[in-house]
């Protein structure tokens, strides 16, 4: 009886693991707190870039 317990967890466990795999994933991929940074300095920087841009067309 316990071979046959023990022989039945081990092809259920290897049955749920594979089913796992082919489950989509609906959590989003994890960005870096460094990588989340680098879009918003560019952003900034452009946007001062076109303000300072702006500002010199109105001293004109």
């Amino acid at each position: 009886m316990n071979r046959r317990k023990k022989a039945k967890q081990i092809i259920l466990k290897k049955a749920k693991k594979a089913k796992e795999k082919n489950v989509p994933k609906n959590k989003p991929r994890y960005i870096s707190k460094a990588e989340r940074t680098k879009p918003e300095a560019q952003e900034q920087s452009e946007n001062s870039a076109e303000v300072e841009d702006d500002s010199e067309d109105c001293s004109q």
